[in-house]
């Protein structure tokens, strides 16, 4: 359960949770992530955010969902298919799971329908964005979009006949279809498909000014006069004759299904990992469907076609009553009326950064530490620009996760390739939903002479790590970035994410090792500076948990805090327990899937969980110990997940200067963990309830866009080692 405070004009919403396990230790992955999502919901329902971000959480809430279905739900259907006996940490077999995963579902889509259609939308209407039937259409504006259709869409559209000869087509994992039934002049019923164009806007406006139509763009804008808003199914459906000359069309409805995407690549066996890609790419597209979705008001004989055709059982069929695609609202969501959306800010740059643009002077007197995107990403790609223009500069080594459409930082290295670096790129090709973007990439890379990596057999690389070497005159110096997202500068826009440049060198030598091991053959078994998975990741945060047990024992005030995305791994959670139990205080936040239960008296007596869903996606990964006084702090890439510390190579990277860590210890950590203005709290139960300000309301993300901060560590005493 989730229940959303009702402070500041907040809407307070309840709705029961699946019960966790009697007696399990563990919560269910599945059914927590469906909680987190809910708190996603509840942003959509939260009438204090501005109108267009509720509609922009909606969206994301769908959209979560889509890739829930197509990533779990269909590794738990896989398991239920092939019969394995293999239970949840939480003893839940996979049908268990499938039953308690759609009782949720079902009431949240309610949920959602219902927020869509009595609250959302007529909201939306009443600031002019006017969703509307093709029967609201005046005359002149149904002969307007006739003339669109006709010139615009018709000549895209690809009708498809069913029957014998043409049995039902491949249809796509999460594309929009009507399913048609037609008759000849004799009454013979026939059945054909038309599928909505992906690169289609999904939705057509109709701005309306001096009470004359302006021609439609296929780009959504806005009217001050207000616009109207169609949905380009409801267009299609309404000249499906002009696809169908000379039947008559019966009936059609609109249906959906998502496909297994959760495909492995069996790498051992591939010759070509850059072909097994893009093949596994093309086969995700037409997987196994795992939900079939169909419209509340759909004609019986054509949903039961539908579930025969695709061949899914009744648990697997979906029936909504509202609209399908509501992902599809961001296109809405993104419309230019600020007064509908959350205020502009401008991010920052720190102090040191203005003061001097040279990088490797800079980082030789003191780490820089940003923090995204309240910190401007700009410095990152700056310094990435310096080293591939600074003549001293010998090689460049990046990995490259998700890194998006933006090109600056691929032409960065292209363009220091040119002026005759060693560049290196670690492209991650397995990087779900982004395989054909990194390809391309990967290509661009090639062409331009740079060495590029296509990662290792059995694991992701999912550091993000960036390495200059520099003659200097002492001889070659390593200068590192490291942080805990993608290098991508959009969504370093709306994730919080952390990044590290430093000059330590021990630091440079384990980024040094680390990328020959990703590169060559190596195998490293300890690290200087840097946690690293799957090789030490584990058992140092064990060794940690545990040296605090041993010294809260020895002395008290035992502290850890941790804030990360997802906290899943069996053996960290039960030495969380273990540290509890001998009185250690931890602090934990969890933005999304937490099995961990908190607040059980005999197991979990001194451990509270929060989670923050606010107006930045929470993605920092920052795990602290208070090591009687010498703490010890990291930033990274991994999150506390059997895949992160055992199938992936990832990198949590030590604050070592005790100013810049209190800074953030303080500043950022502390101010987070005391949210109560965006923050749940997680019950013993599984049921998360929103924190309710006793006296000062405490907004971190607010905190953060207000504060002015410079998080570089003073020139004196800067992180470095001895020989540094």
């Amino acid at each position: 359960m989730v229940e959303k405070k009702q402070t500041k004009g907040r809407k307070r919403v309840k709705s029961d949770p699946e019960k966790a396990s009697p007696g399990s230790i563990f919560f269910n992955r599945e059914l927590n992530w469906l909680e987190f999502n809910r708190k996603v919901l509840l942003e959509a329902h939260d009438d204090t955010n501005p109108l267009l971000e509720r509609v922009r959480f909606l969206s994301i809430f769908y959209n979560n969902l889509e890739e829930f279905f197509m990533v779990r739900v269909a590794g738990l259907t896989r398991q239920r298919k092939l019969g394995v006996g293999q239970v949840s940490p939480d003893g839940l077999s996979a049908t268990e799971q499938l039953v308690r995963v759609r009782r949720v579902v079902v009431s949240l889509l309610q949920e959602a329908g219902e927020l869509w259609k009595k609250t959302l939308k007529p909201a939306l209407f009443a600031q002019g964005l006017k969703f509307i039937g093709y029967q609201n259409l005046s005359r002149d504006e149904k002969a307007a979009l006739t003339e669109h259709f006709q010139k615009d869409i018709f000549p895209i559209l690809t009708p498809q006949a069913l029957d014998k000869g043409r049995p039902f087509p491949q249809v796509s994992s999460g594309s929009l279809n009507l399913f048609i039934q037609l008759s000849d002049k004799a009454g013979k019923l026939y059945q054909a498909r038309v599928k909505i164009p992906d690169n289609l806007p999904k939705f057509i406006c109709l701005p309306v000014e001096h009470g004359h139509l302006i021609r439609q763009t296929l780009r959504p804008k806005f009217s001050s006069a207000g616009v109207k808003i169609l949905p380009l199914d409801i267009l299609i459906g309404h000249h499906l004759k002009d696809l169908f000359p000379g039947y008559e069309v019966r009936a059609h409805t609109l249906f959906r299904i998502t496909r297994n995407t959760d495909i492995e690549i069996e790498e051992d066996e591939a010759d070509d990992l850059l072909v097994a890609v893009r093949d596994l790419v093309h086969q995700r597209r037409f997987g196994e469907v795992v939900k079939l979705e169909t419209m509340a008001d759909a004609p019986c004989r054509l949903v039961e076609q539908l579930v025969k055709s695709f061949d899914v059982e009744s648990w697997q069929h979906y029936v909504l009553k509202n609209r399908l695609g509501g992902e599809h609202l961001d296109i809405i969501s993104g419309l230019d009326i600020p007064k509908l959306r959350f205020p502009t800010f401008r991010s920052q740059r720190p102090k040191v950064l203005k003061k001097s643009h040279d990088f490797f002077k800079i980082l030789n007197k003191t780490d820089v530490f940003l923090y995204h995107p309240y910190d401007s990403f700009r410095p990152v790609l700056d310094f990435i620009a310096q080293a591939a223009g600074d003549p001293k500069v010998k090689a460049i080594k990046q990995t490259l996760y998700r890194t998006g459409d933006d090109s600056t930082l691929i032409n960065a290295l292209i363009e220091a390739r040119r002026a005759d670096k060693q560049v290196t790129a670690v492209v991650e090709l397995k990087a779900r939903f982004d395989e054909m973007r990194n390809i391309n990439w990967a290509r661009a890379l090639e062409d331009a002479g740079i060495n590029v990596v296509y990662g290792l057999v059995g694991m992701k690389i999912h550091a993000k790590l960036c390495l200059v070497i520099r003659q200097e005159d002492e001889g070659l110096k390593s200068y590192v970035h490291i942080g805990t997202g993608n290098y991508n500068p959009i969504t370093a826009r709306i994730y919080t994410d952390m990044g590290l440049l430093t000059a330590n060198q021990s630091i440079g030598r384990d980024v040094v090792q680390l990328f020959n091991v990703m590169t060559g053959m190596a195998y490293i078994e300890k690290y200087e500076r840097l946690l690293v998975s799957p090789v030490t990741t584990r058992k140092e945060i064990i060794a940690r948990i545990d040296r605090e047990i041993a010294a809260h024992k020895a002395q008290g005030g035992g502290f850890i805090a941790m804030k990360v995305n997802q906290l899943s791994d069996p053996e960290i959670i039960e030495a969380l327990y273990r540290a509890s139990q001998a009185g250690v205080i931890i602090r934990l936040q969890v933005r999304g899937v937490c099995c961990l239960r908190p607040g059980e008296p005999t197991l979990s007596p001194t451990i509270s969980v929060t989670s923050i869903v606010g107006r930045f996606l929470e993605h920092a990964r920052v795990l602290y110990f208070h090591n009687q006084g010498q703490s010890e702090m990291f930033i990274g890439s991994a999150d506390l997940m059997p895949r992160n510390l055992d199938r992936r190579i990832e990198v949590l990277a030590p604050i070592l200067n005790p100013t810049l860590k209190e800074m953030i210890f303080h500043d950022i950590l502390i101010v987070h963990l005391t949210d109560n203005h965006n923050a749940y709290e997680l019950k013993p139960d599984g049921s998360y309830v929103a924190l309710t300000p006793t006296k000062e309301v405490i907004d971190s993300q607010a905190i953060m866009l207000e504060t002015t901060r410079d998080f570089a560590a003073p020139e004196k005493g800067a992180s470095k080692d001895e020989e540094a």
